[in-house]
């Protein structure tokens, strides 16, 4: 059995411009979140997108979100989407009992979002190399407790291929090429 075994959701947290350039190591950050949409869409996984206050802190980055195929855009005013009832509904309705996080901020959007996620009974994985962070050491700390609270806490490309299961997947061959454009 793969590790991932039924279709997870990539959730994509508050990739707005106001918040990219106030990470550290935006750049990296910016090109493995690249990475991970272009798989995702490679391999049929569906993207959610959420905007913190977009009317007062811009939208997502265009760049980010042209990539994924067909996303949706939830706007919020908490931290976890799973805080606003609507949205929580959204979600659950999409079926997926898989969940994938990448985004920002790890100390508090990543976070409650993972910890609501899993009390609703999903299961979380964190894209630990699309996470950000403006104090690394903050981030460190929190996805140290995520993980003892039941996240898994895998770098995307090892999720990606986990998916793939296995060098006869019809996306195997892209995926690759992926794999090298990103490095």
């Amino acid at each position: 059995m793969t590790a991932y075994p039924a279709a997870p959701l990539l959730l994509c947290l508050d990739l707005q411009p106001v918040f990219l350039a106030a990470i550290s190591d935006s750049q990296r950050f910016h090109w493995r979140c690249s990475f991970t949409l272009e798989a995702a869409t490679g391999l049929g996984v569906p993207v959610v997108f959420t905007e913190q206050v977009p009317d007062k802190l811009g939208h997502t980055a265009a760049d980010l979100l042209a990539l994924a195929r067909e996303p949706v855009v939830l706007l919020k005013t908490t931290f976890s989407p799973f805080a606003e009832k609507k949205l929580a509904a959204y979600i659950k309705a999409l079926g997926h009992k898989q969940i994938l996080i990448c985004g920002l901020e790890t100390p508090i959007c990543v976070y409650q979002t993972a910890m609501d996620a899993l009390k609703g009974g999903y299961k979380v994985t964190l894209l630990a190399d699309c996470l950000g962070a403006r104090r690394p050491g903050d981030a460190e700390a929190v996805l140290a407790q995520l993980a003892h609270d039941g996240c898994r806490v895998l770098p995307a490309e090892t999720v990606f291929y986990s998916l793939l299961h296995e060098a006869g997947h019809p996306y195997f061959r892209d995926f690759t090429k992926l794999v090298k454009k990103y490095g």
